[in-house]
C-alpha cells in the first residue's frame, strides 16, 4: 500500500444549480482552449474556518451569488505541483458539493478572477443533463465521470426527504 501523501491544498467547489440547469464558468485563457468549471476555489487559512465557509466566500466572489442546501457530494485528490521546495509528492483535495442557487446579482463579483482576470471568465448556464454535461468541457475529468455516472444521483442529494 502507497504511504498517504500530504495535503498541501483544498478547494470548495460548487455544483451549482437552478431549476434544470448547472451553472459554470467559461474559461477562457489566452492561446489556450476553453474550459469550463464549477464556481469556487481554495481554502484560504485564517479567513475560512471550514471548506463550507470557503464554498460560500468563492461564490459570492465569482458570481455575487448565494447558495441554499449545501451537501457534500464527491471528494476529488489530485497530484498538487506546489511552489519550488514545497512537498513534491503533496496532493491537493477537491470538495464538491451540490447546491441550489438562492440569489445572484453579477454586479456584486470581486476578487482576484474579476479584478485581475487572466484571460475571461463567463458565467454559463448548461442543462444538468447528460448531454448537457457532455457538450461542453468541464473540469476536473473525474468530475465530468462522476457527473455523467450519477446526475440522478446528484439530483437526489436535494430531494426534500434526504433529511
Amino acid at each position: 500500500m502507497p504511504p498517504e501523501r500530504p495535503v498541501v491544498k483544498r478547494t470548495a467547489r460548487a455544483i451549482l444549480l437552478d431549476g434544470p440547469d448547472m451553472i459554470v464558468i467559461k474559461r477562457t485563457k489566452p492561446g489556450l482552449a476553453p474550459y469550463w468549471i464549477t464556481p469556487g476555489g481554495g481554502v484560504e487559512p485564517g479567513v475560512d474556518a471550514t471548506v463550507v465557509d470557503a464554498l460560500h466566500r468563492e461564490v459570492d466572489e465569482e458570481l455575487g451569488a448565494e447558495v441554499a442546501d449545501v451537501v457534500p457530494a464527491f471528494v476529488d485528490t489530485v497530484h498538487h505541483a506546489e511552489h519550488p521546495g514545497g512537498d513534491p509528492d503533496g496532493v491537493k483535495v477537491q470538495h464538491f458539493f451540490v447546491c441550489r442557487l438562492a440569489a445572484m446579482d453579477t454586479s456584486r463579483r470581486h476578487g482576484p478572477e474579476v479584478d485581475e482576470p487572466c484571460g475571461e471568465y463567463e458565467i454559463v448556464r448548461i442543462p444538468f443533463t447528460r448531454e448537457g454535461i457532455a457538450s461542453v468541457e468541464v473540469v476536473p475529468p473525474s468530475l465530468r465521470a462522476y457527473l455523467d455516472a450519477n446526475i440522478e444521483g446528484v439530483r437526489a442529494l436535494l430531494a426534500p426527504d434526504l433529511g
